[in-house]
């Protein structure tokens, strides 16, 4: 008798390690959108909001097609600006899964949008670019070496900067993202070099203000975490002005989050 062996192998390319799933938000892309926060990140930002996201190995395991029902069922929410935005995390650690995620969201008509650190750059990622991505909000983090490494944890601020150069290429939108916080970003000549920069990009459509705020420190304190930037204040309202004055010589656009 002949027995025939079935033998199934999971690449897990169907697969995305999740965070956590939000409805309805209006703070990550254009219009309405669905959130999906993917677990793990090789960053240790000093003002993390999320440092639960961190660990790579935690979150749950989704199957596409799954996620993608979730979006199918919120479509009617969307609109003609909204769709999905995957954030974290850091979303490119698992590109190659992502590529599958955005192929079918295209598929089904659905805007998506990749917030991200612009760490990793390699042929999944290039793809997701290509092929699959609406829009990319990129996070900079600083505007020199030693600042990056201080706020980070970790060398090479130019990742970040090959990351944008190869979306400016493209030819499709951006947009940046920054963390203001006093004394450490919030400097003027750190915002006006970024602006001189990005000002000749052409696909940047805005640049996001983040001010620093401490709503995350309770996460760090549930985890038995030390939060490293307890003594650094919140920017005051003329500190925000003055940003917005200067990134507004090289932006078309300026929105403080």
């Amino acid at each position: 008798m002949l027995i025939l062996k079935l033998i199934i192998i999971n690449t897990k390319d169907n697969i995305l390690r999740v965070h956590s799933i939000e409805s309805m938000g209006t703070h990550d892309g254009p219009g309405v959108r669905m959130i999906v926060f993917l677990q793990g990140c090789k960053l240790n930002c000093l003002y993390c909001h999320n440092p639960d996201t961190i660990d790579t190995h935690a979150g749950k395991e989704y199957d596409i097609e799954d996620l993608v029902q979730q979006a199918v069922r919120q479509k009617p929410y969307f609109g003609k600006k909204g769709g999905v935005t995957v954030s974290g995390g850091e979303p490119v650690l698992q590109s190659k899964a992502l590529v599958q995620f955005f192929k079918r969201l295209k598929e089904e008509g659905i805007h998506t949008n990749l917030d991200t650190n612009g760490r990793i750059l390699n042929h999944f990622t290039e793809e997701l670019l290509d092929e699959y991505t609406d829009l990319v909000m990129l996070d900079i983090k600083h505007m020199t070496e030693e600042g990056f490494q201080y706020i980070t944890g970790q060398k090479n601020k130019e990742t970040t900067f090959n990351f944008a150069k190869y979306r400016e290429a493209s030819g499709k939108p951006m947009w940046l993202r920054y963390v203001l916080i006093p004394e450490i970003t919030g400097k003027p000549e750190l915002l006006h070099s970024m602006g001189d920069y990005f000002k000749d990009y052409e696909t940047i459509e805005k640049i996001e203000i983040q001010p620093y705020h401490t709503l995350g420190v309770h996460k760090w304190e549930t985890m038995g975490m030390n939060y490293p930037l307890k003594d650094a204040r919140e920017n005051t309202a003329e500190e925000i002005d003055a940003a917005v004055d200067i990134l507004q010589q090289y932006f078309k656009e300026v929105r403080v989050n």
